[in-house]
């Protein structure tokens, strides 16, 4: 997998877009999803991965939490989210039950955000995760590779995958080899939209994504930025109102969006 470190905010802005031109329709429709880390050392694993810490039966601890997130979960729902179990496997991820899914946003500001939000990891470089999702919809098992060209669509929505499989269990069984496809949930509430969030997912709950990029290099590049950059990037991503008011929406986001706008730049200040 290629990996850039950039030197500059105008470089990281012609990374992120690189590759934008869509000659098909000839518009600028970037093929690339994107996640933003705080530390370019961290990995692709899932929050159900790290939550198992080397528990083996992890299909068997993802049915019994959905399940009975499921179960508890219809009270707060505010929306009706059927049967389908991936609108479920959304809400979940979504409000913070470790899954086998992964957060990308279709917006590499956005994603520079949560690369750059906590300025207490301002001492190490963050990064951006790029996948170029048509790419990786061509290396799907052929039922959902046919459900994405019918459809003219390379990310799923619920309806689609139910079409070919409507459990984790059918979904593990399209192929022997891993593969990756992206989800797009239905629009819960106002924080997923303002964020542009989709979903990876796996076909195996304790299966890597970074397995699938070691063996397809050619679907993803790293963007790292450098910890001395990332005052620059914060302040111009707040400028460009890239901020935690537009993001987490509410009175929580307010609070978030000013206490890390206010935090001072000590490092600055001693000239390092």
């Amino acid at each position: 997998m290629n990996a850039v470190v950039v030197n500059s905010w105008a470089q990281l802005i012609d990374e992120l877009y690189s590759d934008s031109w869509d000659q098909r329709i000839e518009r600028f429709r970037s093929p690339l999803v994107y996640r933003g880390v705080c530390d370019a050392c961290s990995d692709l694993s899932t929050s159900l991965v790290r939550l198992a810490d080397g528990y083996e039966d992890l299909r068997s601890l993802e049915t019994h939490m959905l399940r009975n997130f499921r179960k508890y979960a219809h009270l707060e729902a505010r929306l009706e989210m059927g049967d389908s179990v991936w609108n479920w496997l959304a809400l979940a991820q979504h409000h913070g039950l470790r899954t086998r899914l992964l957060d990308w946003t279709y917006s590499p500001l956005v994603a520079a955000h949560f690369a750059t939000e906590d300025v207490n990891t301002f001492h190490c470089d963050g990064a951006v995760w790029c996948i170029n999702h048509r790419r990786a919809t061509t290396l799907l098992p052929e039922k959902l590779r046919e459900q994405a060209e019918n459809e003219g669509f390379d990310v799923f929505t619920a309806e689609m995958i139910d079409r070919v499989a409507s459990s984790l269990d059918r979904f593990d069984a399209l192929s022997q080899e891993g593969f990756v496809m992206f989800l797009e949930p239905p629009s819960v509430d106002a924080r997923i939209v303002n964020q542009f969030a989709l979903f990876s997912a796996v076909n195996n709950p304790g299966r890597g994504l970074q397995e699938i990029l070691d063996r397809h290099p050619e679907l993803a590049k790293k963007v790292v930025i450098p910890a001395e950059l990332k005052w620059e990037v914060r302040d111009k991503l707040d400028q460009a109102g890239i901020t935690e008011r537009m993001l987490y929406p509410g009175l929580d986001g307010l609070s978030k969006w000013l206490s890390r706008y206010y935090t001072p730049n000590l490092r600055g200040r001693r000239g390092v």
